[in-house]
Formats: structure tokens, C-alpha cells, sequence
């Protein structure tokens, strides 16, 4: 590989995350086969001190760019927050307790370079709980824009820790807008909409955390709500008709608010990954 690829890394850590953990995640973005050129780090709220620590040491790493937030603003909030501030055209968005694969960052670039009317290179995960050995499931997603697409019409095409895109790309539909648990598919439909281009490498490149938080998160009113509006805005702008729309709302339904977390989990990882 070249030595002047230049990239940035958006990421983001509020005072919930586990310190290790964060450690982890932004170790393995360092000790990359093709390294970033910035990471941009928006501390999302006040943290615990021992968080604030290991924030602090980064700090003396003259590729950090570390903003600090008086207020927890959210998730989509902080994302966007950290877009402006990234100043390379490749960005690569990585959350505070996930691991990156060593050659993911490789891997992305050269399928960019290979292709440039690409906006959004992605790829598959591995869920794992404690250590990356206990691998629980496995997301799969489909490798070209076409496939992509059509599968967005059902659910979300990209894993988003996963995704490295274009800036002006995604500035010129608008960037990052806040949307309960939804801020990545929102942007992806922007982007489909603006007749942009995605791939996604069939490989694994990011090691997820996952638990029974995570199927809380994706339960209850307020994410069903949050999915239907969504739902609503891909058959206003013609992404999938009225049949389509009927089928997606009940399937959220009954999976986000009716069923309760334990079966919610099973059904998860029966139905939406692989073992």
C-alpha cells in the first residue's frame, strides 16, 4: 500500500462506556496495517474520571483531535459533530467499545481506490460477548449496490461501525441528522435517494460487543416509533410502496414492542444473524 492515504476516524465516547473497552476500541484503530491520519474523538458529555484519563493520554497523540461536549448531546448529535470536524475525504466511523480487524482500514481503501464512484464501503461483524473467542453471531450483508438497495428496502444495508465514506458525499445529503437509533439507516436512504453508490466487503471487519442491553435498546415504544416514522419517510419518497410499508411496521411491531427482551434476542439471533 501507499503511504499517503489519507483518512480520518469519527468517533465518538460518552460517560457510559467502560474504559477498558474504550481502550480497546481506539488501540485497534491505532495498530492499523494502514494507519489513520486523524482520529476525531467527540467526548460526548461529561465522564467518570477514569474514562477521562484515558482520554487525557490520547490528548499527547498530535493525530487526535479531541472535542469535548458540556452536554450529553446523543448519538446523531455527536456524529455530526465530529464529521465537521474531520478534515479528509475519507472518513471512517468507529465506535467506543467495537474492534477493528487489523487490515480493515487496507481493505476499504483499496476498494475505493479501485472505484471511485463508490460513497460508502462497509462490511460484515462479528458479535461477540466478554472476548472475541465467544463469537455469538454473525451480521451478513450484501456486497453490491444493487443487492444493497434492495435490501434496504426491508433493513438496514450497512453495518455502521463498519462503513467508511466519501465526506462530500455525505455533507451534500445533509450529514449526519438526528434520528433516534436510526441516524446511520436515515443517512444510507439520503444517499440512495442522491442516486450514490455502496459496497460492502465480504469480510469481517469490525469485532462487535454485544449483551441483553443491546435487545433492550432495540425494544420498546419509543424505537418502534422512531422505526415506523422511518418506515413512513421510505414510502413518501418511493423506496418501497404500500404493501412493503404494511409488512415492515407489523414485523417492527410485533418484534420491538410485543415480544419481551429474552425472545426478542432469540428472535434476533435466529432470524437476523448467523451462528
Amino acid at each position: 500500500m501507499e503511504k499517503n492515504n489519507s483518512f480520518s476516524v469519527s468517533m465518538c465516547v460518552y460517560g457510559g462506556d467502560n474504559p477498558h473497552d474504550f481502550k480497546t476500541a481506539v488501540d485497534s484503530i491505532l495498530n492499523q496495517t494502514v494507519s489513520p491520519t486523524e482520529v476525531v474523538l467527540v467526548v460526548d458529555g461529561p465522564v467518570p474520571e477514569t474514562l477521562d484519563v484515558i482520554i487525557k493520554a490520547y490528548e499527547q497523540n498530535p493525530i487526535f483531535n479531541i472535542i469535548r461536549l458540556k452536554t450529553n448531546r446523543g448519538h446523531g448529535n455527536a456524529r455530526r459533530v465530529g464529521l465537521e470536524a474531520c478534515k479528509y475525504e475519507l472518513v471512517a466511523l468507529m465506535d467506543a467499545d467495537d474492534i477493528s480487524v487489523t487490515d480493515r482500514f487496507e481493505k476499504q481503501i483499496k476498494v475505493f481506490k479501485s472505484d471511485h464512484s463508490l460513497s460508502a464501503v462497509g462490511g460484515n461483524i462479528h458479535e461477540f460477548i466478554n472476548t472475541t473467542d465467544n463469537i455469538v453471531g454473525k451480521r451478513i450483508v450484501p456486497e453490491k449496490d444493487a443487492d444493497i438497495k434492495e435490501y434496504m428496502k426491508k433493513r438496514c444495508p450497512m453495518n455502521q461501525v463498519t462503513v467508511m465514506f466519501n465526506k462530500t458525499d455525505v455533507d451534500s445529503v445533509g450529514g449526519y441528522i438526528d434520528w433516534y437509533c436510526e441516524e446511520d439507516y436515515y443517512l444510507w436512504l439520503r444517499l440512495y435517494l442522491a442516486g450514490k453508490s455502496f459496497y460492502n466487503i465480504q469480510d469481517n471487519l469490525v469485532d462487535v460487543r454485544v449483551g441483553d442491553e443491546m435487545y433492550q435498546r432495540r425494544g420498546g415504544w419509543k424505537y418502534f416509533k422512531s422505526e415506523a416514522k422511518l418506515q413512513r419517510f421510505m414510502r413518501k419518497n418511493k423506496v418501497i410502496g404500500f404493501r412493503t410499508y404494511i409488512v415492515n411496521v407489523i414485523k417492527r411491531l410485533v418484534v420491538q414492542v410485543l415480544l419481551p427482551n429474552k425472545i426478542r434476542g432469540w428472535v434476533f439471533q435466529t432470524f437476523a444473524r448467523e451462528n
